[in-house]
């Protein structure tokens, strides 16, 4: 990452509340074509969320903790911030002074911009303006919102523009938190009712009008120079799971989280 950093621009995407089983399954069916195509391999690779919640996971991964690889450790993360006695800080990890990522990358020369999506990234209220704090430039509309049916491509377009207003010369650290899984979602899927609510269905579609538009983001975050692309869930939810619903609890379905990194290259 201490290559990377400085010379590529970095995209950050969370797929809020995306379950780690569903996302392998789509993507073992064919039906996240998108996706596949940049994930290594085309497979999810499963890990355990920093948090359970949208706030705790962000505010985590903000100052490096990404979500963990699901198998014995330690785990040399990408990201670091300097402390002593760190046992995931290696030689390849980017180590920085500040307390997080975001102010990091700004002291490195790029802009830091944030497309938020889910209430925590609202700026309605001292809470929603925490992590949205972090970035040079934030953006959130309600047309960016879980209630919005065409909120991930109303955030494509924003990032698209967004990149576009970019001299050529400046990198470029974009995160974007997707909202379109988070309850509710019933609406992605065609004859769902909002009487009827949410489900690992319905789930499972919002995940797929998420594939259908994120070939878009891809292309502009690689439309400059090379990019890496951080893909990945803060934290899972229950649908009934043992009688658990929701997240902000302790349950597999909510700490297990898909997770996929690569890069993007800019066109020949």
């Amino acid at each position: 990452m201490n290559e990377v950093v400085g010379r590529d621009d970095l995209l950050f995407l969370t797929l809020d509340t995306l379950r780690h089983d569903v996302a392998v399954e789509l993507a073992a069916a064919g039906r996240l074509p998108n996706l596949t195509a940049r994930l290594p391999g085309g497979v999810w690779e499963k890990r355990h969320a920093p948090g359970n919640f949208t706030y705790a996971s962000h505010q985590a991964m903000f100052a490096g903790f990404l979500p963990t690889p699901a198998a014995p450790g330690p785990h040399p993360r990408l990201f670091a911030a300097r402390f002593a006695g760190s046992e995931t800080t290696a030689d390849g990890t980017f180590v920085f002074e500040t307390p997080d990522l975001v102010s990091a990358l700004a002291a490195r020369g790029y802009r830091t911009v944030c497309i938020g999506g889910v209430g925590f990234f609202n700026k309605q209220g001292a809470l929603g303006g925490v992590l949205p704090g972090y970035f040079q430039e934030s953006h959130w509309e309600p047309e960016f919102s879980v209630a919005s049916p065409t909120s991930f491509e109303a955030q494509v377009a924003h990032a698209e523009r967004t990149v576009a207003e970019l001299p050529a010369e400046q990198r470029l650290f974009l995160f974007l938190n997707a909202s379109a899984l988070h309850q509710p979602n019933w609406f992605h899927l065609p004859g769902a009712t909002r009487e009827a609510g949410d489900s690992r269905h319905t789930h499972a579609a919002a995940l797929e009008y998420i594939d259908r538009h994120v070939g878009r983001l891809f292309d502009a975050m690689s439309s400059r120079r090379r990019c890496f692309a951080i893909v990945c869930s803060d934290h899972g939810t229950a649908y009934g799971d043992d009688g658990h619903t929701g997240h902000r609890l302790g349950h597999e379905s909510v700490w297990t989280v898909p997770y996929g990194h690569f890069f993007l290259e800019p066109p020949a």
